[in-house]
């Protein structure tokens, strides 16, 4: 039988990205490694079942459920990593399951690598581009691969600190379009950092517009509206 680490399954809002403000059951697995050192979700890192043990029928029961029943047709798997390896074999049964019953799917994905029979179950992918300041590298070359065999269906997302991570971003976003060989249209969306225990970053929003615009707007600017809402250490929102 396939084994699950589930962290959570929830209703919530979508708070980032192309697809802001959209509800959506979220599919939290447990058990990450990349290590972004200003992770907001630590708590997911080891492997290990939360509250109970779970299997298929259980997954799609809650699902149905918290989408008040049915209702809601759109889900996000997300993480922890749900690309790790220990992860994949659960994540692809779910996603087939999901896919028979009708449901949009969407997919959160660190960029540290792609997983082609996961990729090709899933409506949308969000992939990230992780900046200098979470201290992991990711490659141009796997943003490259995404606009090849994935076109049209992902948007980039980073997490910008500072100067530093938007001009880390914006020489990564040329070198993919270099590779590439052409102007890309997928979305890159920068999300500016909102800390866990932090006082809304006016400032730091409002310098991230700014460069934004002196570069000529290449990307487009989504804060976290979850977090706007609730604050920054709300959990299942």
């Amino acid at each position: 039988m396939t084994q699950y680490f589930i962290n959570s399954i929830y209703l919530g809002t979508e708070g980032e990205g192309v697809h802001v403000g959209t509800p959506q059951v979220f599919v939290r697995f447990q058990g990450c490694t990349v290590g972004c050192v200003n992770c907001d979700s630590k708590d997911t890192w080891e492997f290990k079942t939360i509250v109970r043990e779970w299997d298929i029928i259980d997954i799609l029961s809650e699902v149905h459920k918290v989408g008040h029943l049915g209702k809601i047709k759109r889900v996000s798997i997300t993480g922890g990593d749900p690309l790790h390896p220990k992860n994949v074999p659960a994540v692809l049964e779910l996603a087939i399951a999901l896919k028979k019953l009708g449901y949009y799917l969407n997919l959160e994905a660190a960029g540290t690598r792609i997983v082609e029979d996961v990729f090709a179950q899933m409506d949308f992918i969000s992939i990230d581009f992780k900046t200098p300041s979470t201290q992991v590298v990711t490659k141009a070359e796997t943003l490259t691969e995404m606009h090849l065999k994935y076109p049209g269906r992902f948007q980039i997302k980073a997490v910008i600190a500072d100067d530093l991570d938007f001009h880390a971003t914006l020489k990564v976003r040329e070198e993919v379009r270099t590779l590439v060989g052409r102007e890309t249209q997928e979305p890159w969306v920068l999300t500016p950092c909102y800390n866990l225990q932090e006082e809304f970053p006016k400032i730091r929003f409002q310098e991230i517009v700014n460069l934004n615009e002196e570069a000529g707007a290449p990307f487009r600017v989504i804060g976290q509206q979850h977090k706007w809402i609730h604050g920054p250490d709300k959990k299942f929102v």
